[in-house]
């Protein structure tokens, strides 16, 4: 796909085609092996002016292969991330796109965490909030779970389940 990052290629090459004539990408025959022959969950994040203009993931594979997750992924976080109004043409130019591909969370205890290494799922029933790691402004785990626990609606003194994951990510 070109000398730049594939799996952020792959990403823009979706958000682009989709925004621009309301398809789907299809899948590229030149494709490294690393996106084609592994699953893999997958987060796309679309920024404008270093601000978020959308974030769609999954935590857990849905799609056949890595390159598929991202593709739909990407598509999802153009046009709908409830956040925000679908991604115009005109935006186009001024968006940065970032993937990160999730490592399979496993369960953790807090003391277990680090928001610089780790990104955090806390599950209660069937309520569920999601942290990546690493984000600007999420400085400690107290931040890291008062965030993820506020996007799923869980109380602070509620039973909860924490799950740790790691990202390998890819920017452009």
């Amino acid at each position: 796909m070109g000398s730049r990052d594939p799996y952020v290629e792959l990403a823009r090459a979706s958000v682009e085609a989709y925004v621009r004539r309301g398809v789907q990408l299809p899948l590229p025959r030149d494709l490294p092996p690393e996106l084609t022959g592994r699953r893999a969950g997958a987060f796309v994040s679309l920024k404008k002016r270093g601000l978020l203009r959308g974030c769609i993931g999954t935590y857990e594979p849905t799609e056949p292969t890595l390159a598929e997750e991202i593709i739909a992924n990407a598509i999802r976080a153009a046009s709908e991330d409830p956040r925000f109004p679908p991604v115009s043409p005109r935006e186009l130019p001024e968006l940065s796109i970032s993937v990160d591909v999730l490592s399979p969370p496993e369960p953790c205890a807090e003391e277990d965490l680090d928001p610089r290494r780790y990104g955090v799922i806390v599950e209660a029933g069937w309520r569920r909030g999601l942290l990546l790691p690493d984000l600007p402004g999420v400085d400690t785990v107290a931040d890291q779970l008062r965030i993820a626990r506020a996007k799923a609606g869980i109380g602070p003194d509620e039973p909860h389940r924490l799950l740790r994951f790691t990202v390998e990510r890819h920017t452009e």
